[in-house]
């Protein structure tokens, strides 16, 4: 806290537990007034060339700073964890706490890292051989189970890799076979941490390199669903075969991402419907990481896997709360789009993350023509109901 001081002079000391609102780290202030007010200030009923104002205003607010863009970057801190000078770049503050960084440095890269390093090592392999073998066994109630002691011992090794630190709550709650499991999405480590205190059947990509070959091995033991590239494509048959998985009752419940792209722990964006219409019972999971002890952020478009996992290995800890959910089913009136969205608003409120309307796929993808068009609509309609047209 005393560098924190140094760094804020005047600011008042922060609660330890306190993180900045995504509107604090805010460079505008936005006014959420809906389109049918704001244009009604500015005149009564036909249309008039002030009406621009409003649509220049919130092009200029995206331009400068878009909802979407900021929770693809690592949210900032109201106090330093000694990982980075400051939120930009080094920035030299005292000889004393230059000293205090250096030691830490040395503590972090000299001493957890080796450390970390080799467990991860074990993790792995012990991955790799023991599903290889456990695979080899003819399916029965006894490979069930080595498979699950072996996925969870494992994990296990992996997490102190990491030296994570997880409170798991509400176990009462936690994901059954059968059923699917869906969860907020910030890391790639988000599988290990709930694989650490329970079996998945995870879905995904088939990968190649070294990911490829804890996929071929971990297939053999575990009922896994992995796609190729021209399958994941095909909705159709995604759904197929997670129908398929969910309606054997004996079979480890399916843990999905439906964000389908990593945000900055600050945030929950659109949940994709296919998860949604498999049918079956949702259980929902939020995962909310510490960011004082560690960024558990994976920024693909500015960090390759290794650079993210060296980064990670070299923090002082992974911290992070998991909170079980109670289970979910579909209602009769509501469709695949609507009980995704209320399976988010419950993982968003307990995790005490923001809920946004917009699709991860943004991150490297175009606004849709079909947003632009409804502001377009929705502006056409006030110029009927007025008498302009």
């Amino acid at each position: 806290q005393w560098a924190t001081i140094r760094i804020e002079k005047g600011v008042k000391k922060p609660q330890p537990q306190m993180l900045k609102s995504p509107a604090a780290n805010g460079i505008i202030e936005r006014d959420e007034t809906p389109m049918e007010k704001e244009i009604a200030r500015l005149h009564e009923v036909d249309f008039e060339f002030s009406d621009i104002f409003y649509f220049c205003r919130k092009g200029f607010e995206a331009i400068v700073e878009d909802e979407v863009t900021q929770r693809f970057s690592s949210e900032e801190l109201v106090s330093w964890n000694l990982l980075t000078r400051t939120n930009v770049n080094f920035h030299y503050i005292s000889l004393r706490l230059t000293v205090v960084w250096v030691i830490g440095v040395i503590v972090r890269y000299c001493f957890l890292l080796p450390l970390r390093f080799t467990l991860a090592a074990i993790g792995i392999t012990s991955m790799i051989v023991g599903t290889t073998m456990v695979g080899q066994l003819p399916n029965s109630s006894v490979k069930n189970y080595l498979s699950e002691l072996v996925h969870l011992t494992c994990s296990r090794i992996l997490v102190r890799a990491l030296s994570g630190t997880i409170h798991y709550h509400n176990k009462e709650n936690k994901p059954q076979k059968g059923g699917i499991c869906v969860a907020n999405h910030t890391s790639p480590i988000d599988a290990i941490i709930l694989t650490n205190d329970g079996c998945y059947a995870m879905v995904g990509q088939v990968h190649g390199g070294l990911m490829g070959v804890i996929q071929r091995a971990t297939v053999k033991a575990c009922p896994h669903v992995w796609f190729e590239r021209s399958e994941i494509k095909d909705r159709h048959l995604v759904t197929k075969r997670l129908r398929e998985h969910v309606a054997d009752k004996s079979k480890l419940p399916i843990l999905i991402f439906p964000e389908g792209t990593c945000i900055n722990n600050t945030s929950v964006m659109m949940f994709k419907k296919g998860s949604f219409e498999i049918g079956g019972t949702i259980y929902p999971v939020a995962i909310k990481y510490d960011p004082q002890f560690g960024d558990a952020f994976w920024n693909s478009s500015k960090y390759n896997i290794v650079s993210y996992l060296l980064r990670i290995m070299t923090s002082w800890a992974i911290v992070c709360n998991v909170w079980y959910l109670p289970p979910m089913v579909r209602k009769e009136d509501e469709d695949a789009v609507q009980f995704a969205n209320r399976v988010r608003s419950a993982i968003a409120r307990q995790g005490g993350l923001t809920e946004l309307p917009w699709d991860g796929g943004l991150k490297r993808a175009k606004v849709k023509d079909t947003f632009k068009e409804e502001q377009q609509k929705n502006y056409s309609k006030m110029l009927v109901r007025n008498g302009s047209i």
